[in-house]
């Protein structure tokens, strides 16, 4: 039987990020919390008999909780293993039956950022130590760590199998390839610590957001910006492509990027001529999280003030709204388009379900 609304109970803390799992049947999420565990959740079982990922470490001989905040997680590209970064300083890969496969530990301090290569092969990550690492998922081992930054590495995104951007504290975005001692193009026009880069669906452009109030679109083939989108007027605290564009499934929707602000809106961007095309005023407090929906038709939002907002992309219509109990601080679409995944503070998982609340009627099964 269809719900509306399941709520997931099993952590004990804050719930940092949550991923479902990208294989089209599966109705996989996984969660990553300030209790030191990530869960994987079948969300048409509800909290019952899901698989506890506990964080260990090795003290006098003997397999102890680490204690320390599961902070970023990332499924590779078949959904059958799961990367977790922790602030003990280890990312672990797991099988979706809970089981450890193994543990990679090189950098000093608190993992930002975890991202499998689009071939699955590489894991990428980012750190407290200023450095950057690319792993090697077959064995285990670093391949090659990079110290390009002078602060903390907040974020780390994948252009290719083998280059990848990286972002900080110390307001620069370096863009790095595998085999290359130095990087291979720095940018450095925000004048605040970077929070997020990622790039577009083909690869082409690359955006940032930062603690200037800015969002940036960068090209690979110039050195300036393309496009330095004002108009926040707080620190932007995310961003994210729609799936939308050539090469895509969505081949004749408009390409858009979403930011999201501790000034209390989101706002939409046409990518090709650098423009708004929506301010979505909805929350009262800052606002953490942004994901569209597959098709880019839908845009769901998530912030302090306990709010999960669905949005329509077309018109900046908000279409519902969900008061929780806490702060909101992930929100994600299912591979379907029709539920939405949302993180709390106080230690739940949120799914709401669209489908069954008549709020998307148009989906391909």
């Amino acid at each position: 039987m269809e719900y509306d609304v399941r709520v997931l109970r099993g952590h004990l803390r804050s719930v940092y990020d949550c991923a479902w799992n990208p294989s089209w049947d599966r109705n996989l999420l996984a969660s990553v919390s300030e209790d030191g565990t990530a869960r994987i959740w079948d969300t048409s079982k509800g909290s019952v008999d899901h698989p506890v990922l506990r964080h260990c470490i090795q003290k006098d001989g003997v397999e102890v909780p680490s204690n320390k905040d599961v902070t970023c997680l990332d499924w590779n590209c078949v959904g059958s293993l799961l990367a977790t970064g922790s602030n003990d300083g280890c990312v672990r890969i797991w099988k979706t039956d809970g089981r450890l496969v193994s543990t990679l530990h090189q950098q000093k301090g608190p993992i930002f950022s975890v991202k499998w290569s689009k071939c699955g092969n590489y894991i990428l990550t980012a750190g407290y130590d200023q450095t950057t690492i690319i792993w090697d998922t077959t064995t285990g081992q670093s391949i090659q760590q990079f110290a390009v930054h002078n602060d903390v590495v907040l974020y780390a995104d994948w252009q290719t199998n083998t280059t990848f951007a990286s972002c900080g504290a110390d307001h620069r975005i370096h863009v790095c390839r595998l085999g290359e001692n130095e990087d291979i193009r720095t940018f450095a026009e925000h004048s605040d610590a970077v929070n997020v880069v990622k790039w577009c669906p083909q690869g082409q452009l690359l955006a940032s957001c930062s603690d200037d109030n800015t969002v940036k679109i960068w090209s690979m083939s110039r050195d300036r910006c393309c496009h330095d989108l004002h108009g926040h007027l707080k620190a932007v605290h995310m961003i994210k492509w729609s799936a939308t564009g050539l090469g895509t499934s969505n081949p004749n929707a408009r390409l858009m990027l979403a930011s999201a602000s501790f000034d209390s809106t989101v706002r939409l961007w046409d990518v090709e001529g650098g423009s708004c095309i929506h301010t979505l005023r909805g929350h009262t407090e800052p606002v953490y999280s942004v994901d569209f929906s597959p098709d880019g038709r839908h845009l769901a939002s998530a912030g302090e003030d306990k709010f999960v907002h669905i949005w329509s992309t077309q018109s900046g219509q908000l279409l519902h709204s969900y008061n929780a109990t806490s702060r909101m601080y992930e929100v994600q679409w299912n591979a379907k388009g029709t539920m939405v995944a949302a993180g709390a503070s106080d230690g739940s998982v949120i799914i709401l379900n669209l489908r069954s609340m008549g709020i998307i009627k148009n989906h391909v099964e």
